[in-house]
Protein backbone atom coordinates (compact mmCIF):
# COMPACT_ATOMS: atom_id res chain seq x y z
CA UNK A 1 0.00 0.00 0.00
CA UNK A 2 1.90 3.16 -1.43
CA UNK A 3 -0.72 5.41 0.42
CA UNK A 4 1.00 5.12 3.80
CA UNK A 5 4.07 6.63 2.19
CA UNK A 6 2.27 9.65 0.38
CA UNK A 7 0.75 9.88 3.51
CA UNK A 8 4.44 10.48 5.18
CA UNK A 9 5.28 12.82 2.25
CA UNK A 10 2.43 15.03 2.85
CA UNK A 11 2.91 15.03 6.87
CA UNK A 12 6.84 15.98 6.07
CA UNK A 13 5.27 18.89 3.72
CA UNK A 14 2.83 19.94 7.00
CA UNK A 15 5.81 20.05 9.45
CA UNK A 16 8.30 21.55 6.68
CA UNK A 17 5.57 24.35 6.39
CA UNK A 18 4.97 24.34 9.90
CA UNK A 19 8.48 25.29 10.51
CA UNK A 20 8.97 28.18 7.81
CA UNK A 21 5.40 29.74 8.55
CA UNK A 22 5.39 29.00 12.31
CA UNK A 23 2.30 27.42 13.18
CA UNK A 24 1.49 24.52 16.18
CA UNK A 25 -1.61 23.05 14.59
CA UNK A 26 -3.22 22.08 11.48
CA UNK A 27 -7.04 21.49 11.44
CA UNK A 28 -8.00 20.50 8.44
CA UNK A 29 -5.48 19.24 4.86
CA UNK A 30 -6.85 19.73 1.56
CA UNK A 31 -5.48 17.41 -1.22
CA UNK A 32 -6.29 17.18 -4.84
CA UNK A 33 -6.42 13.41 -6.20
CA UNK A 34 -6.18 13.14 -10.03
CA UNK A 35 -8.40 9.61 -11.57
CA UNK A 36 -5.38 8.98 -12.99
CA UNK A 37 -2.91 9.42 -10.50
CA UNK A 38 -2.89 5.56 -9.25
CA UNK A 39 -3.68 7.28 -5.78
CA UNK A 40 -6.94 5.09 -3.95
CA UNK A 41 -8.58 8.16 -2.44
CA UNK A 42 -10.01 5.57 0.81
CA UNK A 43 -6.93 4.46 1.49
CA UNK A 44 -5.64 7.96 2.04
CA UNK A 45 -8.46 8.51 4.04
CA UNK A 46 -7.62 5.23 6.01
CA UNK A 47 -3.51 5.98 6.26
CA UNK A 48 -3.46 9.41 7.12
CA UNK A 49 -4.81 9.47 10.46
CA UNK A 50 -2.40 6.61 11.31
CA UNK A 51 0.43 8.82 10.46
CA UNK A 52 -0.98 11.98 11.56
CA UNK A 53 -1.19 10.73 15.19
CA UNK A 54 1.03 12.62 17.74
CA UNK A 55 1.88 15.14 15.41
CA UNK A 56 0.71 18.44 14.63
CA UNK A 57 -1.90 17.51 12.52
CA UNK A 58 -3.21 15.01 15.11
CA UNK A 59 -7.25 14.80 14.47
CA UNK A 60 -6.76 17.03 11.19
CA UNK A 61 -9.71 16.68 9.12
CA UNK A 62 -8.47 15.41 5.66
CA UNK A 63 -10.99 16.72 2.79
CA UNK A 64 -10.05 15.09 -0.78
CA UNK A 65 -11.70 16.60 -3.40
CA UNK A 66 -10.96 14.07 -7.06
CA UNK A 67 -10.20 15.83 -10.31
CA UNK A 68 -11.43 13.96 -13.65
CA UNK A 69 -8.82 12.71 -16.09
CA UNK A 70 -9.02 15.07 -19.06
CA UNK A 71 -7.08 14.29 -22.55
CA UNK A 72 -6.42 15.72 -25.65
CA UNK A 73 -7.82 13.75 -28.71
CA UNK A 74 -4.99 13.92 -31.71
CA UNK A 75 -7.71 12.87 -34.02
CA UNK A 76 -10.52 15.29 -33.55
CA UNK A 77 -8.60 17.39 -32.25
CA UNK A 78 -11.51 17.20 -29.28
CA UNK A 79 -10.24 17.52 -25.32
CA UNK A 80 -11.84 14.81 -23.52
CA UNK A 81 -12.70 13.44 -19.96
CA UNK A 82 -11.64 10.16 -19.53
CA UNK A 83 -12.10 7.47 -16.53
CA UNK A 84 -8.78 5.24 -16.92
CA UNK A 85 -5.89 5.30 -19.20
CA UNK A 86 -5.88 4.22 -22.59
CA UNK A 87 -9.71 4.49 -22.75
CA UNK A 88 -11.15 5.32 -26.22
CA UNK A 89 -12.35 8.86 -27.04
CA UNK A 90 -15.61 9.43 -26.03
CA UNK A 91 -15.92 11.83 -29.08
CA UNK A 92 -14.48 9.15 -32.23
CA UNK A 93 -13.65 5.70 -30.57
CA UNK A 94 -9.92 6.92 -31.31
CA UNK A 95 -7.09 5.54 -28.50
CA UNK A 96 -4.74 8.72 -29.77
CA UNK A 97 -5.24 10.56 -26.35
CA UNK A 98 -2.61 12.37 -25.02
CA UNK A 99 -3.45 12.96 -20.91
CA UNK A 100 -3.24 16.39 -20.08
CA UNK A 101 -4.53 16.22 -16.51
CA UNK A 102 -5.93 13.89 -13.78
CA UNK A 103 -2.49 12.17 -13.23
CA UNK A 104 -1.36 14.47 -10.41
CA UNK A 105 -1.84 14.90 -6.40
CA UNK A 106 -1.18 17.93 -4.52
CA UNK A 107 -1.66 19.38 -1.12
CA UNK A 108 -3.80 22.42 -1.88
CA UNK A 109 -4.42 24.11 1.17
CA UNK A 110 -3.91 23.83 4.85
CA UNK A 111 -6.26 25.01 7.52
CA UNK A 112 -4.10 25.83 10.93
CA UNK A 113 -4.36 28.01 14.07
Amino acid sequence: MHEMALCEGIMEIIEEEARRHSFSKVRTVFLEIGALSHVAAEAVKFCFPVVAARTIADGALLEIVELPGLAWCMACSSSVEIAQRYAPCPCCGSYKLQVTAGEEMCLKELEIE
